[in-house]
């Protein structure tokens, strides 16, 4: 009899495609646990009741929302009252205003995601990206399937479908830019996808380059909205203050309403003065979703 030497069998590495794919998967799920809790977070429903509106048992829904966000449903129903709506609030303000006195005003660490970023000029937006090359692709991402575009410069476009909608969200990404050039690039983009999504790649050594492409009143707004810290909320007077326009309230919510990089340049994290979770170019749920999920990164 021969003896060899065993033989040790290990669990396959899940790569972070494979990460993104099932947080995709679990968006699809939980997204129906969402929409309760946020049609009736007001009468605190017991874990019983969601998980009877999602279609799962209590045990299924707990681990779920645990793997997706790293948050118990009772917490995350938490980050979506009003009353942790108005906590954060409160806390951001003073925030956001340390980080102007710290001299987060230009790239560098501007947020969570260690972003740096460069605005195209206002003749290349006037121009519609005339002469600019965008490569775009669909990837998973924690709350649905993205598309994700990047020129040569950065990331310059993060938008969100539903199942079936990919078709019409590219074409709202296009008409920002009609006179671009767009390429599908599968391949290219999903690097981007995985820079953004996965939170084991925020780094400060390697900061994610991104390209904002609008007017020069949309590109400060975006970059104040760089400034608001993760599991913090801030309102549109708040930064139209900070913009030393006091009065352009309904001008920021325009330019965050147009804001062609959302999770990157987080305008989900802006909420009405009262703290209400006011509307969400990419829908009401995903914007509760990313809220949740960000609390779940912060440390619950």
């Amino acid at each position: 009899m021969i003896l060899t030497d065993p033989v040790e069998v290990r669990p396959p590495v899940r790569t972070q495609s494979a990460t993104l794919a099932r947080a995709a998967e679990d968006y699809d799920r939980v997204r129906r646990a969402i929409a309760f809790l946020s049609e009736n977070w007001r009468q605190q429903p017991d874990i019983e009741a969601v998980a009877h509106a999602a279609g799962l048992s209590t045990d299924g829904l707990t681990a779920l929302f645990r793997r997706w966000a790293g948050l118990t449903p009772k917490a995350f129903l938490q980050a979506l009252t009003l009353d942790y709506a108005r906590k954060l609030l409160r806390e951001s303000a003073s925030v956001l205003d340390a980080a102007y006195e710290v001299g987060l005003s230009g790239p560098g660490r501007l947020h969570d995601l260690f972003v740096t970023h460069e605005a195209m000029s206002p003749g290349e937006w006037k121009a519609g990206g005339a002469g600019l090359v965008l490569d775009y692709g669909f990837h998973p991402s924690p709350f649905g399937t993205a598309l994700i575009m990047g020129t040569s410069r950065g990331l310059a476009g993060i938008a969100f479908a539903d199942q079936g909608g990919e078709a019409a969200t590219l074409a709202d990404m296009q008409a920002r830019w009609p006179n671009a050039t767009y390429v599908r690039d599968q391949a290219g983009t999903a690097a981007l996808a995985r820079r953004v999504f996965d939170p084991a790649t925020w780094r400060p050594d390697r900061p994610l380059r991104i390209v904002l492409i609008g007017t020069d009143f949309e590109v400060r707004v975006w970059e104040t909205l760089l400034r608001v810290p993760l599991g913090h909320l801030t309102t549109y007077s708040t930064v139209a203050g900070t913009l030393h326009s006091p009065k352009a309230a309904r001008a920021v919510g325009a330019a965050v309403g147009r804001n062609p990089l959302c999770f990157v340049v987080p305008c989900h994290r802006v909420v009405g003065k009262s703290g209400d979770l006011t509307g969400y170019h990419w829908g009401l749920t995903r914007k509760r979703a990313m809220i949740g999920w960000e609390t779940g990164q912060r440390g619950g």
